[in-house]
């Protein structure tokens, strides 16, 4: 499956509607809009993965903030989370710029696609395990259209694993039985694609410590190099 396939797959995910409770939830959120952000007009629609199509290195999250990814309309971009987790990718040399605000903000990823195993913003950043099924094939044809140049994989937390293991099964890859666990740091080799677990970049782990720029740094470099991605010292 050719990797140009991507912006099409991106539409297509940007038109669903298959959960009847994420659809009211981020329609519903970018309708109200939190002050802050009065001005803005929101996307309030799923969110497609975000970068390169011939990506060596992907990074799997949960699901986009409803007043970050559901307002900006890009994974990761306008939230906390994003701020963390861009800062360590331009850290490491993998992103122009240490900030993601919006859309249009002039943000290039080097050789990294970002993406999510469910593309609507869910109440309470949880989606229920229907949801995260339901969104699975968007994934398994993200992984697939991403598979002749894809070297490595970050996975953003526990829920982000269960998720991907099955979609990883679904698009070609031999996954073990029992399923590998996740861990931070924790390192596995599917088929020559690398599997690197990371503690996810919310607010709960980096304001606690649990997550350090160290350590998401450390985990970005060695899975860039796992990519074979060149990377700043």
């Amino acid at each position: 499956m050719d990797s140009s396939g991507l912006p099409h797959l991106d539409r297509r995910i940007a038109d669903c509607r298959a959960c009847p409770r994420l659809v009211s939830w981020r329609e519903e959120t970018a309708r109200v809009k939190r002050a802050a952000f009065a001005d803005w007009t929101y996307w309030g629609r799923p969110v497609p993965g975000f970068g390169p199509a011939d990506a060596r290195l992907l990074i799997v999250g949960l699901a986009p903030a409803a007043h970050g990814g559901n307002r900006t309309g890009r994974m990761f971009t306008g939230d906390r989370s994003g701020d963390v987790l861009y800062e360590a990718l331009y850290d490491v040399g993998l992103a122009s710029q240490p900030t993601a605000v919006h859309a249009h903000d002039g943000l290039e990823l080097y050789g990294v696609r970002v993406t999510a195993p469910v593309h609507c913003a869910p109440p309470a950043n949880k989606p229920t395990p229907e949801e995260r099924d339901t969104c699975r094939p968007w994934l398994v044809q993200e992984l697939r259209l991403l598979r002749p140049t894809l070297r490595a994989v970050v996975v953003l937390g526990g829920f982000g694993w269960q998720a991907a293991l099955p979609a990883f099964a679904e698009a070609g890859w031999s996954v073990p039985r029992p399923r590998p666990a996740f861990a931070h740091g924790a390192r596995y080799l599917l088929d020559g694609l690398e599997l690197f677990g990371c503690f996810h970049v919310s607010q709960r782990n980096t304001f606690t410590g649990r997550l350090t720029p160290a350590m998401l740094r450390d985990v970005l470099r060695t899975a860039a190099r796992a990519a074979e991605l060149p990377t700043a010292s």
